[in-house]
């Protein structure tokens, strides 16, 4: 079990005088927080310069910005990415926070989980991989409302962890998440049970209220419960794709570039910038509303990287900003919802070579229990064929289950009725499709009447054969000459089944009929050159 803490180092500061902590071991990708307790009055805490330059063993220098975190206490966090021995210094625009200094040293992780940030693939640029190099093959869930599961509780996150562990267990492994939303003005609310609402938070994250806001502070309790969230998440292995802002959801946001709403951004980017699961999102569905332009979202981005010492990857849910700009994020988002879904997605893939491509909504909401948004897809079976669909262009998707991924969050799926459940395990079985053959290294192609194919290009051959489609019919001929193993992969249990040899010595026209074994409307058909 993945075990994920703060190593609290606290320098209480009264005047000039300091307490300075020994050498401190900690392990790689850990978060720790080094705390200054500073009793001198200062009329707006947010409005002070304050951060610390980490240098590793090898000279490299990290400059992360800090931030306050209430009762005196300014907070900078560390996340090492480096073995051996690391030195900080702080710095500050007023004295009593600057030049506190202190050492690390950094031993190996012990978790074997443990893979640090998603960044892109070193050999292919259109993959994601772990930090250290393990495959990553991002399969994200939405869940808009989790910051707002447990902030009552001051204690424990027990809703939060509950759905976390369904997330976990059927290998959803990336939360697309806002860090505030409000309300929105769709959905069969009457049907939605009291203890599954969430609309309309009495919290905000400045202070007052959503209804009347004081933007002059922030609401730091608001940010405390956000940390253990994603503190949360990042102990089970999941990434948090940390939206900041969303404008269809009722928030009353401040002007755009004000004072106040640089305050908000800013601190966001501070406090969260360590953790290691974390990808950054400007806004859900970023030019849609009318709120801002590509200009200001330009600028947003340009802020943020200023300020994120660690790099972190980067997007924005909006096509037409990430196709305008495509330096500007380190993948492209797509919201795609038509029927051609897969020829859209591999133009996407074919017009953006040098970048991975996430469709971050296809469509395909989920529905079981009641309406919360129907889109385009509701069926079960269909938001599966959706993701199926992107991930033989090259692109990673995402899923949605109507009751959990707006203002209702049913925290305790497995307590429905049997046709109520989410048809979560089709997902995990989906994810481990592509554990067993590595998404990295596969690449999208289509053969003379062949379905849709993922390849290696020299021994693996996936097809994927949606409802209706009866037989593997193609012409593939790298494979003349060739004795296969041919295997058929359920989509609804995740079995492999009807195992066999073909021999392929003198044609390369495939010619397969779907084997009568499967259950489930579509199906992959794995070919494996014999060496």
């Amino acid at each position: 079990m993945k075990i994920t803490f703060y190593l609290s180092f606290i320098l209480f500061i009264s005047g000039f005088n300091c307490f300075c902590q020994e050498k401190s071991t900690i392990e790689k990708w850990c978060v720790n927080d080094i705390s200054i307790v500073c009793k001198n009055k200062v009329s707006n805490p947010h409005e002070i310069i304050f951060g610390a330059v980490f240098i590793n063993k090898n000279g490299e220098k990290l400059k992360v910005p800090g931030f306050y975190n209430d009762n005196s206490t300014w907070v900078v966090r560390f996340c090492p990415s480096l073995e051996g021995e690391w030195t900080y210094s702080t710095y500050s625009s007023i004295p009593q926070l600057a030049g506190r200094s202190g050492v690390f040293q950094v031993t190996p992780t012990t978790n074997k989980n443990e893979h640090g940030p998603v960044c892109i693939s070193k050999t292919n640029p259109q993959r994601f991989q772990y930090s250290d190099g393990s495959p990553y093959f991002s399969m994200a869930y939405e869940l808009d409302w989790l910051f707002a599961l447990d902030f009552d509780n001051k204690n424990d996150i027990p809703k939060t962890r509950e759905i976390i562990s369904q997330v976990k267990q059927n290998k959803f492994n990336q939360i697309v998440m806002n860090v505030y939303a409000y309300d929105a003005l769709w959905g069969e609310r009457e049907k939605v049970k009291p203890e599954h609402s969430f609309a309309k938070p009495n919290f905000f994250p400045y202070k007052g209220t959503n209804d009347a806001p004081d933007y002059s502070s922030l609401n730091i309790d608001f940010f405390k419960h956000l940390d253990r969230v994603i503190a949360h998440l990042n102990s089970e292995n999941i990434v948090s794709h940390l939206m900041i802002y969303v404008w269809n959801k009722k928030v009353n946001w401040p002007k755009p570039e004000s004072c106040d709403d640089n305050l908000y951004f800013d601190y966001v980017v501070k406090r969260y910038q360590a953790y290691p699961n974390l990808i950054w999102d400007i806004s859900k569905e970023a030019l849609a509303y009318g709120h801002d332009d590509m200009n200001y979202i330009t600028r947003r981005i340009d802020r943020l990287k200023t300020l994120d010492g660690y790099n972190r990857l980067l997007s924005v849910h909006d096509y037409s900003y990430c196709s305008a700009f495509p330096g500007k994020v380190d993948f492209i988002s797509v919201q795609e919802w038509r029927p051609n879904l897969y020829n859209e997605m591999k133009l996407a893939v074919t017009t953006f070579p040098e970048k991975p491509v996430f469709n971050i909504e296809h469509g395909g909401y989920e529905k079981t229990s009641h309406s919360i948004f129907n889109g385009a897809y509701t069926d079960a079976d269909v938001c599966l064929d959706r993701n199926y669909q992107c991930a033989f262009a090259g692109v990673y998707s995402t899923y949605y289950w109507q009751n959990t991924s707006w203002y209702e969050v049913v925290y305790n799926p497995t307590t429905l009725e049997g046709n109520q459940k989410p048809k979560f395990e089709y997902l995990k079985h989906f994810v481990q499709l592509f554990q067993d053959y590595d998404f990295a290294k596969l690449e999208p192609t289509q053969y003379f009447f062949s379905p849709y194919c993922l390849t290696d290009n020299k021994t693996v051959y996936l097809f994927y054969l949606p409802p209706g489609m009866t037989a593997l019919e193609g012409n593939l001929p790298s494979i003349k000459g060739e004795k296969v193993n041919l295997k058929w992969f359920d989509a609804f249990t995740g079995q492999y089944l009807d195992e066999e040899i073909k021999d392929f010595t003198t044609k390369s026209w495939i010619g397969i009929k779907k084997s009568k074994m499967i259950t489930s409307p579509m199906t992959v058909a794995i070919l494996e050159v014999i060496q």
